[in-house]
């Protein structure tokens, strides 16, 4: 397959004229990603003292993850055909606007049926996040450094689960959950202010004619490129999988095999998660030099070869390594996904196509945590785990190889 000129190639170089001023979109895009995934994972640690107080068990709280994850496709879908019609900012920001009132909602739920339709609404604002986000600042970004600042945008998911488990494990004691909800609102508003100021609307979006579509010219425009969301769909499924069945049972294998404490459930949380962090910088950058493929395949690969300690740990040392490198693999491979998937979208769906599709497929991956739990009781959660990484790698790898090459596109000329 040929390659697409060098992003440093003079062609390029109108393009990163019109980026001067990215640093404030992947801040902004960065913040918000992080904003949700912090009151995400906030429910995580706070499960137990949510099932305490409404009276309910565990797996009946488990519904709360359904209930978001069913509705995030929407958000996607809304916010994205919002985005791609009318721009980048302010949908972005009525994004972050209603994140904050859902916020502040969960923490004043009087019941657990409140609460339910409390975090649908929330799974809506968490959907629209990421399309619309990644759209902003991949067309402001530099063409040179669009895997890096990628990979920086793409983490913000892994930093907002440091920062919820920090929180809690010095607030939820005294504060109670409640609060860390109420309190999870509060840099909202900043953000929209800052978005409002300090954020310039894309110009590839600007130099587009999606404005002037009417809404059938515009739906046709979807339905035109459904071979490209098939495929985003298909693989974005897989690299959901790769990131909710090495995340999202890995506390409960910690508290049942390795009989841990919920303090200590939550440090190695955190430090996976800065794992993690590192990872998509790192292959984000990786991406710019050898391709997006490259550097997926390569993740997935290597991350492969760590599943022996990763699963099967003799020991607490080994152990806290092998979660520390496995997601700086998988969420390496994860930080190329925001600049891959936005070169392989035309301007007219570029925040709607992948952001449906993550969604879409969010709520097929979200399976990964039953079919792991169905397994690993007749099992060993480290089978499970095993089994599940070495299948979902490899089909997250193939689909990556399969797919189209598109680094460094110039978007300013689409």
């Amino acid at each position: 397959m040929t390659e697409p000129p060098s992003p440093r190639s003079p062609q390029n170089g109108a393009s990163d004229e019109l980026t001067a001023s990215h640093p404030p979109a992947v801040i902004a895009g960065f913040s918000g990603w992080l904003l949700d995934a912090f009151d995400f994972f906030l429910v995580t640690f706070c499960l137990t003292a949510m099932a305490k107080e409404f009276h309910k068990t565990v797996a009946e709280m488990s519904l709360v993850f359904t209930m978001t994850m069913a509705l995030r496709p929407v958000g996607g879908f809304l916010f994205g055909l919002l985005a791609d019609r009318y721009g980048r900012r302010i949908p972005l920001m009525i994004n972050i606007g209603f994140f904050a009132i859902a916020g502040v909602l969960t923490g004043l739920v009087p019941n657990y049926t409140t609460l339910l339709i409390v975090r649908g609404l929330f799974g809506i604002v968490m959907g629209g996040t990421w399309g619309v986000g990644a759209s902003l600042a991949m067309e402001c970004a530099p063409a040179h450094r669009r895997g890096l600042l990628s990979g920086l945008l793409q983490e913000g998911y892994a930093a907002g689960n440091v920062l919820a488990a920090v929180l809690c494990f010095f607030c939820l004691k005294n504060l109670g959950w409640r609060m860390l909800f109420i309190l999870s609102s509060v840099p909202a508003l900043p953000l929209v202010l800052y978005i409002a100021f300090f954020v310039k609307e894309s110009r590839v979006w600007q130099r587009s004619d999606n404005a002037r579509r009417t809404w059938s010219e515009q739906h046709r425009e979807v339905l035109r490129h459904w071979k490209l969301f098939l495929y985003l769909l298909i693989f974005m499924t897989a690299m959901l999988f790769a990131s909710h069945g090495t995340q999202d049972l890995y506390p409960a294998f910690l508290q049942i095999q390795w009989h841990m404490s919920p303090e200590r459930l939550t440090v190695i949380t955190a430090i996976s998660a800065v794992g993690a962090i590192l990872g998509g910088l790192a292959f984000g950058w990786f991406s710019d030099k050898a391709g997006r493929r490259l550097a997926i395949i390569t993740a997935f690969a290597l991350g492969a070869l760590l599943i022996p300690i990763w699963a099967y740990a003799p020991n607490q040392a080994l152990l806290i390594l092998g979660a520390f490198l496995m997601q700086f693999m998988v969420q390496g491979a994860w930080g190329v996904i925001p600049a891959h998937l936005s070169e392989l979208s035309p301007s007219s769906v570029r925040a709607l196509l992948p952001g449906f599709a993550y969604q879409t497929a969010g709520v097929i991956a979200s399976l990964s945590g039953p079919i792991q739990a169905t397994y690993a009781h007749r099992t060993s959660y480290g089978r499970a785990f095993a089994i599940m990484a070495i299948i979902v790698f490899t089909v997250a790898s193939l689909m990556a190889w399969l797919g189209k090459e598109r680094r460094g596109q110039n978007f300013g000329a689409a």
